[in-house]
């Protein structure tokens, strides 16, 4: 039966309703300056209020295992606000990390993973609703080949789905490759992030023709030179046919692109501004598609024990 894993249950697709489909709440990195880490309580959940007043009713944290997921807060945020909140599993690039974490988990991977997705993280009852892991710079390095073999043995033992960070939107045909092709992954299982960095119309519709989700994040704060591009890049996908493969995500990694208490855009910014955009532009079925009908279906799965 599908079901959506949030951090108070799971939900049925339909009931998921108008989503942010790549966000953080909390998020810490090694590579970022410690006054922009997500770390704020309070903050998160002004955000979610502000995301929720907006029309938001779910949000999709992909934050992976050792980033500071702060999965204990969640579920109090959750039923605060009245937004669903679906937490990850899974493992960032090395980089984020502080020196030796990798080494000292990398070989118990997708046992974390799968215990993360059917138990609970770290050592509360909230289960991630996704394996999020990432590629390299145009190809897959030796770390990223490793974090998806894991997260392709922890999704067959679980169903859930994989979503992908691109660095700079790039290598997602190697991802494909890799998780469909080599490993066995449905491709409707595998959500792949960060595409609006890498603005070629020809790769992205290569990437739809193998079925794939395809998740645009923007607008960030850190990533904003693409922004421009985002409606024409939609909107090959749209004219070819594939409007129901997309998703929209804020993407807010730092703690100035809050809305509520930064300088923003923020996740309200997804409903008050690209969404009415969306609707001029392609009209009011295809915004629903990427808001609400393509987030139930990417983030549904029939969950193994």
């Amino acid at each position: 039966m599908m079901r959506v894993r949030t951090v108070l249950n799971d939900l049925v697709p339909g009931a998921l309703g108008v989503t942010d489909s790549h966000d953080h709440l909390f998020f810490r990195s090694a590579v970022l300056p410690a006054e922009q880490v997500l770390d704020d309580g309070e903050a998160a959940a002004a955000e979610v209020r502000a995301f929720a007043d907006a029309g938001g009713q779910a949000i999709v944290q992909w934050t992976p295992h050792g980033l500071n997921r702060r999965a204990d807060l969640l579920p109090g945020i959750s039923s605060r606000t009245g937004v669903a909140i679906v937490a990850a599993t899974g493992l960032h690039r090395r980089e984020h990390y502080p020196d030796g974490y990798v080494d000292k988990v990398q070989d118990q991977l997708a046992e974390i993973f799968v215990r993360e997705l059917t138990t609970g993280i770290a050592d509360t009852q909230i289960r991630a609703g996704l394996i999020k892991v990432a590629g390299g710079f145009h190809v897959l390095d030796a770390h990223a080949d490793h974090v998806m073999r894991a997260a392709a043995e922890a999704h067959h033992a679980t169903n859930a789905p994989i979503a992908v960070h691109h660095e700079l939107g790039s290598a997602a045909d190697a991802v494909l490759d890799l998780l469909v092709d080599e490993l066995d992954v449905h491709p409707a299982a595998v959500i792949l992030g960060h595409l609006n960095r890498f603005p070629d119309h020809r790769v992205h519709l290569d990437l739809a023709r193998r079925g794939a989700w395809l998740a645009f994040d923007g607008p960030s704060r850190a990533n904003n030179a693409t922004d421009p591009r985002l409606m024409d890049c939609l909107g090959a996908l749209i004219d070819a046919g594939y409007a129901d493969r997309l998703l929209l995500g804020g993407d807010t990694t730092a703690a100035r692109a809050r809305a509520a208490t930064g300088e923003g855009p923020g996740m309200p910014y997804l409903l008050t501004h690209l969404r009415p955009r969306i609707t001029q532009y392609f009209g009011a079925d295809v915004a629903d598609a990427v808001f609400r009908d393509n987030p139930a279906r990417a983030f549904a799965t029939d969950w193994r024990a």
